[in-house]
């Protein structure tokens, strides 16, 4: 058991879209990742998503709606929920993320930016 610091982790990489694994609680995982542009349409079948941004602003699609989330808010996405997150202005934007170990980078699609394992760090 150690302390985990947050911001000295986000220190260690720079790639967007890449997310890293910064801890593992029974079967799920803390994720840390920096975001620009536009991710991919895509949703988990079978597992739900939260984000909790921790710089910036996150602009979380819905097929009928946009959520807009602050630093120091989060939002769950339910299992089987189309989103695509994204940012504007070219903001930078630092997420912490909670989800299974099962659940797959960019869900039902492969994309070029689909990462099939996080770095731990």
């Amino acid at each position: 058991m150690n302390t985990i610091n947050i911001n000295e982790k986000f220190s260690k990489f720079s790639k967007k879209w890449h997310p890293h694994q910064i801890a593992i609680v029974d079967d799920m995982q803390v994720i840390i990742a920096k975001i620009n542009g536009d991710f991919v349409w895509h949703s988990h079948d079978d597992e739900d998503e939260l984000f909790q941004v921790i710089k910036g602003t996150l602009y979380l699609q819905f097929r009928d709606r946009t959520e807009v989330v602050k630093a120091g808010e989060m939002i769950v996405v339910p299992k089987g929920v189309e989103h695509k997150p994204s940012t504007k202005n070219n903001e930078e934007v630092h997420l912490l993320l909670f989800e299974k170990l099962s659940t797959a980078h960019t869900g039902n699609v492969t994309s070029d930016i689909t990462q099939t394992q996080y770095p731990k760090i």
